[in-house]
């Protein structure tokens, strides 16, 4: 898994990398992916209209940092207010720009957005053929149906590869599935056979042993890690088979670093539930956690991790 990726010319150190993952995939949780070997990490999705409307929100979610490559996620359904996003300026430090056509959750769904968009092929390829007209290298991300059942990776990887994109992310799961349930290896080898682009398999990733059976049974040119980073950032080390840094240090170098990025309360919410996430398993967890949401500072909560983190020698 240490094969890196020629993507219209981006060339990645290794084709292991990190979802976009909504509200957490901030620019110090990308770049401590980086450091621990993601060979590509993604921005959480933006809206593309948010960024047409002047949202500042939104494009707080754009920070690029240091780090390169790098890469964004915008979802919407109106190819030139999508065309406009990727030629922003907001998008220009960013080396790919991902199209969302995955996100199964009912608030984007009910807009025309994320997966709604593997519903309506007509407009799903003029949403990727305007992105692409921007100059920009596009991507996409989809789900290998709506329903259980559906045998459709195959057709919108083609249509993509057709629409201009140089990458597709393959989610094994349909839109009903949420994020439950065994990925359809199948169908992402079936997308991974119809085109010619590099194709990433995502879904139902937790380890080594995962990511090895997903390639080896889809062919996937590489994968891509989502909750499994938020438990265990470390996945990146384990499957590309180097050290994994403990915990204890990577936490308090991401607090040091979303606090001075974001501030006081950004930081002690946010840094609340990843180490909500880090010590899961851990003996005390639940009074660990009930601790941890009580904490009403970051002085408070460096307080609590450093009592937990260390104690349980656990990487």
């Amino acid at each position: 898994m240490r094969t890196g990726l020629d993507i219209a010319g981006l060339k990645t150190p290794n084709n292991v990398f990190l979802a976009p993952l909504a509200g957490y995939t901030n620019l110090p949780f990308r770049e401590m992916c980086s450091r621990l070997g993601a060979g590509l990490t993604f921005t959480e999705m933006v809206s593309c209209k948010g960024l047409h409307y002047g949202s500042e929100e939104t494009r707080s979610l754009l920070r690029a940092g240091s780090i390169r490559p790098r890469a964004a996620q915008i979802f919407g359904n109106d190819p030139d207010i999508m065309r406009e996003a990727c030629e922003s300026e907001a998008l220009a430090p960013f080396d790919l720009i991902d199209v969302n056509m995955g996100c199964p959750m009912p608030k984007i769904v009910k807009n025309g957005e994320g997966s709604a968009l593997l519903e309506d092929l007509p407009l799903a390829e003029r949403v990727i053929a305007a992105c692409v007209k921007s100059g920009k290298r596009i991507s996409v991300k989809f789900r290998v149906g709506v329903r259980r059942g559906d045998k459709m990776a195959a057709e919108f990887a083609k249509l993509c590869e057709g629409a201009g994109a140089c990458l597709i992310t393959v989610h094994g799961r349909t839109r009903d599935m949420t994020y439950a349930g065994e990925p359809d290896y199948g169908q992402i080898a079936a997308a991974k056979a119809a085109v010619g682009i590099p194709v990433i398999a995502n879904g139902g990733i937790f380890s080594r042993e995962d990511a090895e059976r997903m390639t080896a049974r889809t062919g996937a040119d590489g994968v891509m890690i989502a909750r499994a980073a938020l438990y265990r950032p470390q996945i990146f080390c384990d499957i590309l088979g180097v050290a994994a840094p403990p915990v204890r240090e990577l936490y308090f170098r991401q607090l040091d670093e979303t606090l001075a990025l974001y501030g006081e309360r950004f930081a002690l919410v946010f840094m609340r539930k990843m180490a909500a996430f880090y010590c899961k398993g851990y003996a005390g967890a639940a009074e660990f956690k009930r601790k941890l949401f009580a904490a009403g500072s970051v002085a408070e909560l460096r307080e609590i991790a450093d009592a937990v983190f260390p104690a349980q020698g656990k990487g």
